[in-house]
């Protein structure tokens, strides 16, 4: 085996190495959930754990229902979505096919930077600056609410989505533009039928990222949601999603008890929303990866 060869297969074992990794970090993970969360579902009822409307852990007996704040999770996640996934795309589209070079010199860094904030800074903002304005301009009862959590939210989700989505942009093979224009076709419209749609994987990929950032994200909405565990019927319900439940009471909860093994249980349930947000992302590229192909 000559030098360069022997040097290819260190590098493709390295590779492969690496990725083998990820994935035995991830199983181990998995199965410390379900190995600390399936002491309280095996001797109940999986349907009675999730889909329970009471969450008493002090109780005698204790209640483990996690269905409000299943409700809460999801609905904070489609409200954050609601408004970062529009914002994102079209600030991608904006920074990749319409604006100047330094523009996006400029703006490109200014957009990552709200990535690299720390949630509780934005909790902190929310709290402190955004509450008070809700509920002085909607005369709710609290601006401690799911509308509010879902804005601070959606600033977290917009870097994600707009990142990938412009990468996704950008490999647009430039020919498809330049045939699109040749064809009598105005910018906009060769950015909106043709680049866009050609870039549809990559964008889908975007927005489940995004959406997986939202629904696991604990600081934010342990601050700025409320903390009720109700299912909302508003925008300015207070909630309690499932990661602030973890966070305010996995330091409460007896070690090995029926409330600590809840808490993983909960872990475990939010451990499959990306995981089923990354099957759904790489549905749609593959689909649309056939469609192109």
């Amino acid at each position: 085996m000559t030098g360069y060869a022997r040097k290819e297969t260190l590098i493709r074992l390295a590779l492969a190495g690496t990725a083998g990794a990820s994935l035995l970090f991830l199983a181990l993970i998995f199965l410390f959930l379900l190995l600390e969360g399936l002491p309280l579902l095996l001797p109940k009822a999986l349907a009675g754990f999730v889909f329970g409307m009471s969450w008493y852990p002090s109780a005698d007996p204790p209640e483990f229902g996690i269905f409000p704040m299943l409700v809460g999770s999801l609905a904070v996640t489609a409200v954050a979505s609601a408004m970062a996934i529009p914002l994102g795309v079209m600030t991608a589209a904006w920074l990749a096919e319409i604006a100047s070079s330094r523009l996006r010199r400029i703006c490109k860094p200014m957009i990552e930077l709200l990535a690299a904030l720390p949630s509780v800074v934005i909790g902190f903002f929310g709290m402190v600056v955004f509450a008070p304005l809700l509920q002085d301009l909607f005369d709710a009862d609290t601006g401690l609410n799911l509308l509010n959590a879902g804005i601070m939210l959606a600033f977290m989700s917009v870097p994600t989505i707009c990142s990938v989505a412009e990468d996704a942009l950008y490999a647009v093979p430039v020919s498809l533009r330049e045939a699109s224009l040749a064809l009598g076709a105005t910018r906009w419209e060769t950015t909106v039928r043709v680049v866009i749609p050609a870039a549809f994987s990559g964008i889908g990929t975007a927005c489940m990222l995004g959406m997986s950032r939202t629904i696991g994200e604990t600081m934010v909405v342990l601050m700025v949601a409320g903390g009720a565990g109700i299912i909302p019927t508003s925008l300015f319900d207070p909630i309690r999603p499932m990661p602030a439940a973890i966070a305010a009471e996995m330091a409460e909860a007896p070690f090995k008890g029926d409330h600590y093994h809840a808490l993983f249980a909960i872990g475990l349930v939010l451990f499959m929303f990306p995981l089923a947000f990354n099957i759904v992302a790489q549905h749609i590229a593959e689909k649309n990866r056939q469609s192109l192909g």
